[in-house]
Order: C-alpha cells, then sequence, then structure tokens
C-alpha cells in the first residue's frame, strides 16, 4: 500500500495543523530572539567604541581600521561595514541603558538606521520603535509614518468615546484615529466629488490601509443595510481585528456637519444590529466621519449626548502645496509643450516620440 492509499487516522489532520502552527511560532520566536541578539551585540560594539574613544581620544581613522580588521578576522559575517560601526556607537550614545530594555530591540537593524537618523527625540524615537514593533511595519511603513508626523496626529480627532466606551476600551479605540488622515497618494484633481475620492481610495486600498494602521480588515464599499423597508448604503465599512468591532467611515468633501454625524450614528446603530455578532466576541460599533474641515465647537454640541462611539476627523489630499498655489503650477501638457519647444525650436508641432510622448 502506497502513502496515497494509506488511511488517515481519526484527528490527524488536525494533529498536523497543530504541529505546523507549532513550528512556524518557533521559527518566528527563533528569527527574533537572532535579531534581538544581533542588536544587542551592535549596541555593546557600539559601547565599547564609544568608551575607548572618550578614554583614548581617538578620532574617526581607528574606526575605518577597527572595520578592517573585523571584516578580515569575521570574513563571512556582514555589518561590520565602518558605516556601521559609526551607527553602532550611535546606538550606544543615544540608547546608554541596555537596549534590550527598549522596543528598538524587537526590529531589524535597517529599521533602526531609520530612527536614528530622522527622529533626534528620544521620546518621538521610542514612540515610533514601539509601534513599529507592535504592528510589524516594514522599513518603508516606518518612513512613511514619520513622514506624516503620525505621532501628532494618533487620537488627535475629537470624539465622544470616554463616555461611550470603558476606559481600556476608549484607550484603545484612540490609537486607531488620527486627524488629519494623510491622504497625499491619492493624486486628486481640484474639484473633486465624494465618489471620486471613494473611488480613490479603493483604488489605493492598500496605500490606505497603510495610512489606516495595523488591524485594519477591509469588509466593503457602499455596503449595503436594510432597515425596515428602505435601504442604505455605507461609504466603507471596516472590521479592526485588534478591537474586535466594525468602523464605518462616512466620507465628505466639505465641511463635518452636524446632521453628517447624525447620520454616521445612525449606521453605526443599524452595524450594531445587522452584522454586529456580541457572541463572537464582536465589541460596539466605531463610527469616523472623515471631512475636509470642521468646526471643533459644532462637532462638540453634535457629539454631545449620543450613546454610539463617533469621532470626526479631517484629512489632506494635498499636504505640501496651499491652495492657492496648486492652479499655477504647470500642467503635464505644459510640460509636454516645453520639451517639443526645446527639441524642435523651428517647429514646435513636431510630434513627441519617445519616452516623453507618454507624459
Amino acid at each position: 500500500m502506497n502513502r496515497a492509499e494509506e488511511i488517515e487516522p481519526a484527528g490527524y489532520g488536525a494533529l498536523l495543523e497543530d504541529i505546523k502552527s507549532q513550528v512556524r511560532t518557533a521559527r518566528v520566536h527563533a528569527a527574533r530572539k537572532v535579531n534581538t541578539e544581533l542588536i544587542l551585540l551592535y549596541w555593546k560594539i557600539g559601547k565599547l567604541i564609544r568608551a575607548r574613544q572618550s578614554e583614548e581620544g581617538w578620532g574617526t581613522r581607528v574606526i575605518a581600521r577597527l572595520a578592517d580588521d573585523l571584516r578580515t578576522e569575521f570574513p563571512g559575517m556582514r555589518g561590520l561595514s565602518q558605516r556601521n560601526l559609526v551607527y553602532m556607537r550611535t546606538l550606544a550614545t543615544e540608547y546608554p541603558d541596555p537596549i534590550a530594555q527598549h522596543p528598538a530591540a524587537q526590529l531589524p537593524w535597517g529599521h533602526i538606521l531609520v530612527l536614528l537618523d530622522r527622529l533626534p527625540d528620544p521620546r518621538v524615537r521610542n514612540w515610533y520603535a514601539g509601534q513599529a514593533a507592535h504592528h510589524g511595519w516594514s522599513r518603508a511603513t516606518l518612513v512613511h509614518h514619520i513622514s506624516s508626523d503620525r505621532h501628532l496626529r494618533v487620537g488627535a480627532a475629537p470624539n465622544n468615546f470616554p463616555t461611550t466606551l470603558p476606559a481600556h476600551e476608549s484607550d484603545l479605540a484612540h490609537e486607531i484615529l488620527q486627524d488629519p488622515y494623510n491622504l497625499d497618494f491619492l493624486g486628486l484633481d481640484a474639484g473633486y466629488s465624494e465618489r471620486d475620492l471613494e473611488d480613490a481610495l479603493i483604488g489605493r486600498l492598500t496605500h490606505f490601509l497603510t495610512e489606516l494602521g495595523g488591524g485594519f480588515s477591509f469588509v466593503g464599499r457602499q455596503y449595503k443595510l436594510t432597515v425596515g423597508n428602505s435601504d442604505f448604503y455605507l461609504d466603507l465599512l471596516f472590521f479592526h481585528l485588534g478591537l474586535r468591532r466594525f468602523v464605518v467611515f462616512e466620507l465628505k468633501i466639505g465641511h463635518a456637519e452636524p446632521e453628517h454625524i447624525g447620520k454616521l450614528n445612525f449606521y453605526v446603530n443599524a452595524v450594531d444590529d445587522l452584522l454586529r455578532k456580541p457572541e463572537h466576541g464582536d465589541g460596539t460599533t466605531i463610527g469616523i466621519l472623515l471631512a475636509a474641515d470642521r468646526d471643533d465647537v459644532v462637532v462638540e454640541y453634535a457629539l454631545r449626548g449620543l450613546d454610539s462611539p463617533l469621532a470626526v476627523s479631517t484629512y489632506t489630499t494635498h499636504r505640501s502645496l496651499p491652495a492657492d498655489v496648486r492652479p499655477a503650477l504647470p500642467t503635464a501638457a505644459d510640460f509636454a509643450d516645453a520639451i517639443r519647444d526645446v527639441r524642435h525650436p523651428h517647429n514646435p508641432q513636431t510630434p513627441l516620440s519617445g519616452p516623453e510622448a507618454d507624459g
């Protein structure tokens, strides 16, 4: 009897899956342990270099010599370049306490270089290190969040969480909020509609999920809910895996108005009744109104007295360019005309060919 003809014992499939899960978990833990030990080694090397330079008054040339000697001694070991040794010394300077006590020890070396290069404030650096370790951010994601000042935006949106959620849940819910959301990646033209905004968000959903932060799982757009004899459509519906609850996004391209908040409250109540499954551990649904602008006093009045956890955030789509500047910028057609004039000064109507013709 060959293996394909063998009768599988009862419970064998479950046993196999359990063992596979244990192996995967052990491999992840082993990889993390190896990484932590490597970062600890780099910190110790940096500490030794820093102490000896301080005691002996050595200059930077000794690091170049040290790098050459170490690579000769350990030819198969990466990470012993002069540049890395300088970073190791910086690491020891910025983290005088044992590095293993800090979230940075859980991050790859490339992430730590980003933190050291971009974040001089230790408190801010530790915040990003903790977030990156907790959410498993890639280096590109870490750079994106640092560039968009995520630490200043998290939890900043006005909300009624403290009065509608238990204290612990309110604190966790605050961590998924941002104000403003940085939607510059959408590349929207002036005069866009709410449908354009929604289409762009769905078209670049991966970017949007990165901006939202870890834990968000996309459920649907224009999600249909039937209440009574009427159909209603939610702009964007997500489920947050960490909070174990649905999150409804209502999109507005203008000012946040009280009636928008009332409508969002209605949607949240409907999701709670029609989709939420308390028996599976689902928490109360959260609603986020995402508008281009808001008046905080108006928002405070609109949220007061509502029992559903709601927040009102804003967003940016052209963060680096003021509205009065964007219309003055040259268009792609303007650039094409300029290139054509340079290439064919005596015949500006000559069609372009090659890469320039594609804009």
